[in-house]
């Protein structure tokens, strides 16, 4: 079985290994969750309002997805099951978090390592500029965005994940990505590829 294609594994590799960890491999397990925690990451990180948060999320996801992965029938491709499962734990995340009063004054540490890291990079103002924004889109845009532009998601397969119509993901990132030329235009920062 080749699972890679141009570096990514291919969903047909995770379903295939997602199936046989459903019944029992634990080989196939192990290669399933290396092969997805760098997206389930990526993912909630974007969704989730601070790095501790979605480090944490992406270890929930990833603990509910073995616990029920013996139900995994292969309906759906792998990445998009896990992905759903991401969704489902940011959003009981967030629902957890607004029933609770907020604690204040607490100096958020992994916010302070990140200022004190070098600013002078190449790209980095930019990164930090383009990342703040996308956190500034809609909670559906900006989840629309991250699963196709990011996570490099189709259409079809975005809108299995959000739980929505593809003309809904297809009018969500394109309304982010006028939002993100306005914004950018506004602050008068031009992206480079690097």
């Amino acid at each position: 079985m080749s699972p890679a294609l141009s570096g990514k594994v291919t969903d047909d590799a995770l379903t295939t290994w997602a199936l046989a960890a459903s019944r029992g491999d634990a080989d196939a397990a192990d290669r399933f969750v290396r092969a997805v925690q760098t997206d389930v990451r990526r993912y909630v990180g974007r969704l989730a309002d601070d790095a501790q948060a979605a480090e944490d999320l992406a270890q929930e996801t990833l603990l509910r997805a073995l616990t029920s992965l013996h139900r995994y029938e292969g309906r759906a491709p792998a990445r998009l099951w896990i992905l759903s499962i991401a969704r489902r734990a940011v959003v009981d995340s967030i629902r957890y978090k607004t029933s609770r009063p907020r604690v204040s004054d607490l100096v958020d540490w992994q916010d302070v390592a990140e200022r004190s890291q070098p600013t002078g990079l190449p790209g980095f103002e930019e990164g930090v500029l383009l990342r703040s924004l996308i956190a500034a889109l809609p909670e559906d845009r900006r989840e629309a965005f991250v699963l196709t532009q990011l996570l490099d998601l189709s259409y079809d397969e975005a809108a299995r994940t959000a739980h929505c119509p593809i003309g809904t993901v297809r009018s969500r990132v394109s309304r982010a990505r006028a939002t993100l030329a306005r914004s950018l235009m506004d602050s008068g920062t031009v992206l480079t590829a690097a």
